[in-house]
């Protein structure tokens, strides 16, 4: 299993950045798919979670209302569309996919076993 992040990038404050993940080698419609980030100093921490179909999808409370979590199964490909960005978004986006097929949602990074390398977001003040 192969994930391989894009998009990221520096922003200014208030600007929007759209961030790409493909996957490859298993049946990517079948797995739940996270984004997570890891800031300076911190752990990672969960950014947004989308279920297998997009019937379930859920936000951290810094992000809601500014970042969409996407999917389409057809490309393989995860989405995270960011808006309004803050100079608090800045740190390394990773994507990261469930360890079973069907799994549910979660925003424990425990939960998920597969994960790519990254993309640096930087948004400048």
């Amino acid at each position: 299993v192969e994930l391989v992040e894009s998009g990221g990038g520096l922003a200014q404050a208030g600007g929007s950045l759209r961030l790409s993940c493909v996957a490859s080698g298993r049946t990517f419609s079948k797995y739940a798919m996270a984004w997570f980030r890891q800031r300076a100093s911190n752990n990672r921490e969960f950014v947004a979670a989308i279920g297998s179909t997009e019937s379930v999808i859920e936000y951290s409370l810094s992000v809601k209302g500014r970042f969409t979590i996407s999917r389409d199964n057809n490309k393989d490909t995860l989405y995270l569309q960011m808006n309004s960005l803050e100079p608090e978004d800045t740190g390394i986006y990773y994507c990261a996919s469930r360890w079973s097929e069907y799994a549910p949602i979660s925003p424990h990074r425990t939960a998920y076993g597969y994960w790519g390398r990254g993309t640096q977001v930087t948004v400048a003040a």
